[in-house]
């Protein structure tokens, strides 16, 4: 018998190059994440009238930003029948380098990993209570909802990673969706030019140990992902039984 095809992951828009889906993957019990619920993507700011109106085919009812207030205010965007919620985690990654290449000293690849690392380290606690925010919403209603920052990769990385996590998504495969930035993303033409070119290619992909630093974190000053969740983001038990039911399928 032939299986019906699943929805595909990656939707490909004229206007944004890392949009997903994050159904499909399977979470706890064996049941796997529902298609066409949550969505993860770079900015929404360049959507053309296409690609709005395939949003509006997936029912996306909501749209959270987690760009800084200069960058959402640089690519602003209103989206005709979705409600915009903003949760600014400021950038930190391209100040702290300016700051050290003002000390006379040439950044190099190893310097922005080490960059990526800490500014995964500050969404784990400095960053905490957005992340709450987000979880608010998922637990709120069921609408499909689409979460972003500038290029989809970290503030979205990390937002996707604890959402997978929740519903049982083993690390492997959250790191596996996680890498997905590599293969879609695509850099803007001229967008840090005066950094060198190895520094660049650190900053605007994804690597295993920036996710890592975070997760190490969450495991090491936080006692695991149970104690974080309940402990900072205040999911407990109820609900994340809660998200389980409303964003897994049901058991067969």
């Amino acid at each position: 018998m032939q299986q019906e095809q699943a929805p595909t992951r990656f939707l490909p828009l004229a206007g944004a190059t890392n949009f997903r889906d994050l159904g499909g993957y399977t979470g706890q019990g064996g049941r796997p994440v529902k298609w066409r619920r949550i969505f993860r993507s770079d900015h929404l700011a360049a959507l053309t009238p296409e690609d709005q109106a395939l949003l509006a085919q997936l029912g996306v009812a909501r749209a959270v930003d987690f760009r800084g207030k200069a960058e959402s205010a640089a690519y602003a965007y209103a989206l005709p029948g979705i409600s915009y919620h903003p949760l600014a985690i400021e950038p930190t990654v391209v100040q702290r380098a300016l700051e050290l290449q003002r000390t006379g000293r040439q950044l190099t690849a190893q310097d922005a990993v080490g960059l990526m690392q800490d500014t995964y380290r500050g969404f784990v606690h400095d960053n905490a209570p957005r992340f709450a925010e987000l979880f608010g919403l998922l637990l709120a209603s069921d609408a499909p909802t689409v979460f972003h920052c500038t290029a989809g990769k970290d503030r979205t990385g990390f937002a996707a990673a604890l959402i997978l996590l929740t519903l049982g998504v083993p690390r492997d495969v959250v790191m596996h969706d996680y890498l997905l930035t590599n293969t879609l993303y695509r850099r803007p033409e001229g967008m840090g030019s005066h950094a060198p070119e190895e520094v660049l290619a650190v900053l605007w992909r994804v690597q295993e140990e920036f996710l890592d630093a975070a997760l190490h974190k969450v495991d090491t000053e936080f006692g695991g992902l149970q104690a974080y969740l309940v402990e900072v983001l205040g999911v407990d038990a109820g609900a994340q039984k809660e998200l389980a039911g409303r964003y897994l399928q049901a058991a067969a």
